[in-house]
């Protein structure tokens, strides 16, 4: 019998383009050669240009969906991205209870890249108080930092969101306007900073490619500063690969080679 694949489960939005969401999560997972499952938080109406609406699940028939996979896979690492409703994140903290102990990526996505709000202050709330604390790796942009927080100082976000309970926050710098694009990996430990070529242009699907990336690099067995790290350069090869087929932002090409 061949050697059992790492299993991650991935629960996340459905996005048509197939540049983020759910199927970046499959992509991503499967190039670094994990096996990927996943269950759909919310349908969703969107283009390359932006998100337009919003289509939740039924949170229990999420939390069915995911238990049942959970309970019959060896999952190794969970990553959530699009969550959709309060009640999604109350049945996404029911099923981490279940998982027990395994690597948890929190991608906390607040608004698409084109600007549309996909997070009330209700769900916000929400995530604080449940699925921040119970996450292995938190993974905002900067300005999903400040609406978090409440704060400005980057630093002083990524302290916040460490008290909170979450042991590591990998803190994008995309949204910023420094020559090169600055992430930071926050750790009780410290801070490890990482310089990336600014590309030109704004691509759709990147938080989504690296906090699936993130969470395969875990279930592989990879710890927190070796995955943070081959996960942005992934990220960046991925993007950098990028091309254009609408007409609003790039799309990430995560086939560009084997990790």
């Amino acid at each position: 019998m061949k050697p059992q694949l790492p299993v991650v489960l991935c629960l996340s939005g459905h996005d048509p383009t197939g540049g983020a969401g759910i199927q970046a999560d499959i992509e991503t997972v499967s190039r670094f050669g994990c096996y990927p499952c996943s269950v759909v938080t919310a349908l969703t109406v969107q283009d390359t240009h932006n998100v337009r609406k919003i289509l939740p699940q039924r949170s229990g028939e999420l939390l069915e969906q995911a238990r049942t996979v959970l309970l019959d896979l060896p999952v190794d690492a969970v990553k959530i991205g699009l969550l959709g409703s309060v009640d999604i994140v109350y049945a996404v903290d029911e099923l981490l209870k279940i998982a027990g102990g395994i690597p948890v990526v929190l991608d906390p996505i607040l608004a698409a890249g084109g600007g549309t709000n996909l997070a009330n202050e209700a769900l916000i709330e929400a995530l604080i108080e449940t699925l921040i604390p119970r996450a292995t790796v938190l993974t905002p942009n900067s300005p999903e930092a400040r609406k978090l927080t409440g704060m400005e100082d980057l630093d002083d976000c990524a302290r916040a969101l460490l008290a909170l309970g979450c042991p590591n926050v990998l803190l994008t710098g995309t949204h910023e306007g420094d020559d090169e694009v600055i992430n930071r990996l926050y750790r009780s430990s410290g801070k490890t900073t990482y310089r990336w070529p600014r590309l030109p242009g704004s691509y759709h699907g990147s938080g989504c490619t690296l906090a699936s990336a993130v969470a395969a690099l875990l279930a592989r067995g990879r710890d927190i500063e070796s995955a943070a790290s081959e996960a942005q350069d992934f990220t960046w090869q991925a993007l950098n690969n990028g091309f254009r087929l609408g007409g609003g932002q790039l799309l990430p090409n995560r086939r560009y080679s084997a990790p």
